[in-house]
């Protein structure tokens, strides 16, 4: 990292972003019943986190947020091509 770059991973209003492993992809798919992982809700390759974390198109990000009424809620994206 540059002098005077941030690291965005730090900021509190960006929620924890992981990539998840290829077991936790098919314990995903079979709990919620996916068949295909077009049903995912999406996020860019160009999003800054996924550039950071260094996801690829394909990986399944595990985003969890705080919640004010749940402590924790988790929430998948798929990493699709994207400017």
């Amino acid at each position: 990292m540059r002098k005077n770059e941030v690291n965005i991973l730090e900021h509190e209003l960006v929620p924890k972003h992981e990539i998840i492993s290829e077991k936790e992809k098919e314990e995903l798919l079979k709990k919620y019943g996916i068949k295909s992982l077009r049903q995912l809700p999406r996020i860019l390759s160009s999003d800054p986190v996924v550039k950071a974390i260094g996801a690829k198109v394909g990986d399944i990000i595990k985003i969890t947020r705080k919640s004010p009424t749940a402590g924790e809620a988790v929430y998948y994206r798929i990493v699709v091509r994207g400017e």
